[in-house]
């Protein structure tokens, strides 16, 4: 028996997961009633792939730039320490179909970009580690299983 974490990702079996998928890891209310939804949005299976860190951080800082211009109630779009995934919290939303919507368009922003936002020392604090053509390959990728992301889970065999 696996121990219940405090995180809960930590809590997910990554073995039965099936990436790409977009899944509600859950939602905290604020103390005036604001409710934050944080998706989990999964590009690569876990412990069989991730994402390069040059194309990852280049797709962070696309995604993090365009999806405010789809979307007017993101907090935040952060990626996941083992690289195969982004987390998306918004306030005060609960439409996961919309937020598809506004992933696929942000994801094509990705394809349609022809330089990286914020791509400098001033306004990054690792600058030397991009790449424009990494973050569209992950993007094209992501965008190619888009009729799979809303199934999480593996078929039982």
């Amino acid at each position: 028996m696996v121990k219940k974490m405090n995180v809960e990702s930590f809590n997910l079996d990554h073995t039965k997961v099936a990436a790409p998928y977009v899944r509600l890891a859950g939602t905290t209310r604020g103390a005036n009633g604001d409710v934050i939804h944080k998706y989990d949005i999964r590009f690569c299976q876990p412990n069989k792939g991730h994402m390069e860190m040059p194309g990852l951080h280049s797709l962070e800082h696309l995604m993090a730039e365009n999806i405010r211009n789809h979307h007017d109630t993101v907090v935040d779009i952060s990626p996941m320490g083992c690289q195969t995934g982004f987390y998306l919290s918004v306030i005060n939303h609960d439409d996961y179909d919309h937020i598809l919507e506004v992933l696929e368009k942000t994801l094509h922003d990705v394809l349609e970009a022809d330089e990286v936002p914020a791509c400098n020392e001033i306004q990054c604090g690792w600058a030397a580690s991009h790449s424009l053509e990494g973050a569209k390959e992950i993007a094209a990728k992501m965008l190619e299983k888009k009729e799979e992301w809303s199934q999480v889970f593996a078929e039982k065999q």
